[in-house]
């Protein structure tokens, strides 16, 4: 009876924004970017739910929803949403909704200038779905995303610049200025100033450029000493850490003010920097002096100087900040350092020449340089008197180093489950997704047509923005009807709100122009032969091939950055046509698609890549 009446009060407390079920109430908004308030199709929108004790109204943190935006189902047919959720969760490929709030991408920086995106909810018997490929100005060596993961700043020390990547579109939205051979780039712990280590080897010249992120511009350039430069912050973002491996000491900078403080020298070569905020201090670990300079982040004095043993690498602390893990490649070691007593508390073997290191919630992973393997480290075997559980798999089959080139940021990666990684494999150009608990990587995505280096995770699922509040960005992706199919495991709720979205004129004349399909298969060739190059030209909404066009041709040119080529296309089917292409060095090249009579500029389509190798080098697509 008391529960009947429970049910006829969470009912009469709905509406179509907002849903009461078992002492949970939940309110759904759509809020369209922009000064009109309507949304519109191909325009941005901030999807949020807001989840909150029906009674009290207090808000109920920690909540995992699941989000799902579709067409909406037909009137009357309400009951269904269970059942789509249901289908959703099955992973079916042919019943994915238009909008995965739950999804994320992985993006894989390469040799070459491009970085590639991949969907790996889509891979399917081991065919990578590649979803874009992002074209950069130069090779890109490492890069930091905002704490939303909406934008990514690339380094490129050949162009001296820094691209910035719209992760919501994957385009480039500009490169910015960042000073000679701009190497390492860190967001500052706010966001607003991106730094960026210049690496060059004169030492008036070699330093850090700060980037306000907000305005794109160059505000402030130091002058720090020559070598590479690796940068930190202290936990409370006052003062920013600057080593300078060339000139053996940490400059200090005043984040706020963008003034210099002063300088710390630290010993012959320091090679990493790390803060933990439980001690208050930033850890300078020296691989020629073997030490561990220990730096009180407030004072601003050496705190003390731990021995360790010459070889010392990274040095990362974990999320809680008591314990410190250093790499030594001379000795395949890992040092454990706790931070509570600034002393070494630990030592294990593990993978060989180890260069690399990331933390799950569980484990720390090392890539080592001269071993396909990586190692596990268990974090909660960590502590004075306990004995360090270390574990191994092999990902790929052989040592990274062995590719050559490899790039300063990090091979491995973190999966949106923290009980996963993904591992890049630079030698078989794949990248592996391992989940803990498992004796090797249950699958592998391979880069085709590019060489992967590097690898990191860009989450697009809803994220609490205050206890209570969740909330995603979503590019609104047609017009009409849709429904947002919410989930929730405890209490268990399924239920569809409704939202309309109204058409996009400007997006509507722009489907009317033509396009292009590439249709290539495999996406590697031999180089010195000639490769017939397909692809099909579009037109309207209803993607209808278009024939008859006489004035296509093709614009190829191999990266980075050499003197374009221009052939001929012509019709071998309804709206397909054939281009022939000599690629006669090895290496990846772009291709681009123009035709005067279609108003179809180079560079204004999509553009496709091709990997040409040697003969004895092809792998089989």
């Amino acid at each position: 009876m008391l529960a009947a009446a429970a049910n006829a009060a969470d009912k009469s407390a709905d509406s179509p924004n907002r849903l009461v079920r078992d002492g949970v109430a939940i309110e759904f908004e759509a809020r369209p970017l922009g000064s009109d308030g309507v949304l519109t199709e191909g325009m941005f929108a901030d999807v949020r739910l807001r989840i909150t004790d029906a009674a009290t109204g207090q808000p109920l943190p920690g909540q995992v929803p699941g989000a799902w935006l579709d067409q909406a189902l037909p009137e009357g047919r309400a009951d269904q949403c269970k059942v789509r959720i249901g289908t959703y969760l099955k992973g079916v490929l042919s019943a994915r909704p238009l909008v995965d709030l739950n999804s994320y991408y992985l993006v894989v920086m390469n040799k070459d200038s491009a970085l590639t995106v991949i969907d790996p909810v889509t891979s399917v018997g081991g065919i990578t779905s590649t979803l874009t490929r992002i074209a950069l100005k130069r090779p890109p060596m490492d890069w930091a995303a905002s704490a939303d993961d909406r934008l990514l700043y690339v380094s490129m020390p050949s162009a001296g610049e820094v691209a910035v990547v719209d992760t919501s579109e994957f385009k480039v939205l500009g490169n910015l200025p960042a000073g000679p051979e701009p190497v390492r780039v860190v967001l500052q712990p706010d966001g607003r100033y991106l730094w960026v280590g210049n690496n060059t080897r004169r030492g008036e010249e070699g330093g850090v450029t700060v980037i306000d992120t907000q305005t794109r511009k160059t505000v402030a350039t130091f002058a720090t000493g020559g070598g590479h430069h690796e940068i930190a912050f202290s936990a409370d973002s006052r003062h920013a850490f600057v080593s300078s491996r060339e000139a053996g000491r940490v400059t200090v900078v005043d984040a706020a003010s963008l003034k210099r403080v002063q300088d710390i020298e630290t010993g012959p070569s320091p090679l990493s920097l790390a803060v933990s905020p439980l001690s208050g201090a930033l850890y300078v670990s020296d691989g020629k002096a073997g030490s561990i300079t220990v730096i009180d982040a407030r004072s601003l004095k050496v705190r003390k100087v731990i021995e360790a043993g010459q070889g010392l690498g990274p040095l990362r602390f974990t999320q809680d900040g008591r314990f410190g893990l250093a790499l030594n490649s001379l000795d395949d070691e890992v040092l454990v350092l706790d931070a509570g007593s600034d002393e070494i508390v630990q030592r294990a073997e593990i993978t060989a020449e180890p260069y690399q290191l990331v933390f799950t919630r569980n484990y720390a992973y090392v890539r080592g340089l001269a071993s396909p393997k990586v190692s596990m480290i268990n974090l909660e075997s960590l502590g004075k008197g306990m004995q360090l559980i270390v574990q191994a798999f092999e990902a790929g089959p052989a040592a990274p180093k062995l590719a050559g080139d490899l790039p300063l940021a990090d091979s491995l990666s973190q999966a949106r489950d923290e009980g996963a990684v993904f591992v890049v494999n630079p030698v078989d150009n794949t990248t592996y997704f391992y989940m803990e608990g498992m004796n090797a990587p249950m699958t592998g995505y391979l880069n085709r047509g590019h060489a992967s280096r590097a690898a990191r995770v860009i989450d697009r699922s809803m994220r609490e923005v205050e206890p209570g509040l969740f909330s995603s960005r979503v590019k609104l992706p047609a017009p009409g009807r849709f429904d947002l199919a919410v989930m929730l495991n405890q209490p268990k709720i399924a239920h569809c709100f409704s939202a309309e979205v109204q058409p996009n004129q400007a997006l509507a004349a722009q489907r009317s122009k033509p396009r292009v399909e590439f249709l290539i298969d495999p996406m590697q060739v031999t180089a010195g032969a000639t490769a017939q190059l397909r692809f099909r030209i579009l037109q309207g909404s209803a993607d209808q091939p278009k024939a008859g066009v006489a004035d296509l041709r093709v614009r190829y040119f191999q990266a980075p950055a050499s003197r374009p080529r221009e052939v001929a296309a012509v019709e071998v089917g309804e709206g397909v046509y054939e281009a022939p292409i000599e690629l006669s060095q090895a290496g990846a090249y772009y291709l681009h698609v123009g035709s005067a009579s279609l108003g179809m500029r180079f560079g204004s389509q999509p553009y496709a890549s091709l990997r040409a190798v040697a003969a004895q080098a092809r792998t089989s697509p």
